[in-house]
């Protein structure tokens, strides 16, 4: 007979014991899934490790694609800590995308100083209003946060298609590519170093993990979030505002998403587009599984997860890896962190029958 039980104490030698176990178990049944592809396992992962940590170009690079990547994370861990099972950072990080260009567009050529504060606010707010509305479907009428942030992913997706494809926000003269005209000067994230575009937009995520993480552990409101997440019902009783508390919660983690789409637009493409951010908001909530739905894992999953995007772009160029097979690899290095996070804190123990 098989007996499962949950473990009384885990220390974070054990942890950090299977989740490295974890990434080499992952990491192996990737090989062996680019060996059935026909690639060389050996010229794949080489390719793949010098575009993401080949050179100090590479390695910054690699910290780009990361940023977008722990807002989304971020805005999982916010969420799901509650044990609200928000799939909405899609769509609220194009709401951020659009909402920030939106009011770039209002306040014109306005200096820097004014634009880009102007341009996250914008951003965050239009991330909260979506993720809100969401909280609002479900502690007002019972709908599930699954659904409502999936067709309102949808929603947004099309309205931004509508107004890049022959609608207001159209680049003159452009018929082929659905896009806004280049962004001024103005309104860019500053950059800290040009030559790989390392914007601002990644020193907020930082500040951002650091924030969340304070919040969770140190505030009220961390503890409200963390028990609604184990026992809504006992903090009901204890005189907390289960629905203001939901309500926070969405609104806080969409305007973390939304932080994503303003760094991927004002930070590195400088015109809004809606194929740069297609699967961003997606991937984060793998990364915010994989960081244990903890603000410092978060960031650290990003960085790989960053890594592996940047490091997939050289693999194609000079490998014949299909591209298809990255985000294969994100799925079972998912798969396999998500098992090690279930075996760390269960037990499975083999009895015999008495006859």
């Amino acid at each position: 007979m098989i007996e499962i039980s949950p473990r009384s104490s885990v220390g974070w030698q054990a942890q950090a014991l299977a989740y490295v176990l974890a990434l080499i178990c992952g990491f192996a049944t990737s090989a062996l899934l680019i060996a059935l592809s026909g690639a060389s396992v050996t010229e794949g992962f080489g390719a793949l490790y010098e575009g993401a940590f080949g050179s100090q170009e590479a390695l910054l690079q690699s910290l780009v694609a990361a940023t977008p990547l722990i807002f989304t994370g971020l805005a999982t861990v916010i969420a799901f800590r509650a044990e609200i099972w928000s799939i909405g950072q899609e769509g609220q990080m194009f709401a951020g995308a659009m909402c920030g260009y939106w009011i770039s567009l209002v306040l014109g050529a306005v200096t820097g100083w004014i634009a880009v504060p102007a341009i996250l606010v914008a951003a965050m707010l239009g991330g909260a209003v979506m993720g809100g509305l969401c909280g609002w479907l479900k502690t007002r009428f019972q709908v599930n946060e699954i659904i409502s942030t999936v067709m309102l992913n949808y929603v947004i997706v099309y309205l931004l298609s509508y107004l890049l494809a022959g609608g207001p926000w159209t680049e003159e003269g452009s018929t082929s590519y659905h896009q806004t005209p280049v962004f001024s000067e103005n309104i860019r994230l500053p950059l800290i170093i040009a030559e790989v575009k390392l914007h601002f937009g990644f020193v907020l995520a930082l500040l951002a993990a650091a924030l969340c993480w304070v919040i969770l552990k140190k505030t009220p409101l961390g503890f409200e979030i963390r028990a609604l997440g184990f026992n809504p019902t006992a903090l009901r009783f204890k005189g907390v505002n289960v629905t203001r508390t939901v309500l926070v919660v969405m609104c806080f983690s969409g305007a973390l998403a939304a932080l994503a789409g303003v760094s991927e637009i004002f930070g590195v493409n400088y015109r809004l587009r809606g194929d740069v951010m297609t699967g961003l908001g997606f991937t984060g909530i793998i990364v915010g599984m994989i960081g244990g739905l903890n603000p410092i894992g978060t960031v650290i999953a990003a960085l790989l997860f960053g890594a592996l995007a940047n490091g997939s772009l050289y693999m194609n160029v000079l490998s014949d890896i299909p591209p298809s097979l990255v985000p294969a690899m994100q799925g079972i290095l998912l798969l396999f962190f998500l098992s090690a996070s279930v075996l760390v804190r269960y037990s499975i123990q083999f009895r015999r029958v008495a006859q």
